[in-house]
């Protein structure tokens, strides 16, 4: 997990979310989990797999939509992020860190190792009022 300490301006400001960001021009997917794994933790991928979509709806955002996956394999040694502090965490423990409301429902699905699933997370004010799990209100 990475706890966002170090940008500025930082609307996920010592929350710990995962790693990952927008996509470049022409990126695939699965071109940018490569990418941005690489470029936050310095590690290389050997295997991974797509668990989730998430669609983010904010009342001072456009939509924003995030692809979830998981990995058991990688190679290199974990290097600095310049957006804060990686730390492994148990899993049992991911739920207690200062996390966004709608982050433990995604992080729960994943831990529970449920099938691919699509998410649906409504914000207002910074705050989670509606969650939709494969389109129906949970």
């Amino acid at each position: 997990m990475l706890h966002r300490t170090t940008k500025k301006n930082d609307e996920n400001h010592d929350k710990w979310i995962g790693i990952g960001g927008h996509f470049e021009f022409q990126e695939s997917p699965e071109d940018c989990l490569l990418r941005e794994v690489k470029e936050e933790t310095g590690l290389n991928l050997i295997d991974y797999e797509f668990r989730g979509i998430v669609t983010f709806i904010s009342d001072d955002h456009p939509a924003e939509y995030m692809h979830l996956y998981t990995s058991k394999k990688f190679e290199g040694t974990v290097t600095d992020c310049k957006e804060g502090q990686l730390e492994w965490i148990p899993i049992n423990k991911i739920c207690t860190l200062n996390l966004w409301e709608g982050d433990k429902i995604f992080l729960d699905l994943l831990i529970k190792k449920a099938p691919f699933f699509s998410l649906k997370l409504v914000y207002k004010n910074g705050l989670l009022i509606d969650s939709f799990l494969d389109g129906k209100q949970i």
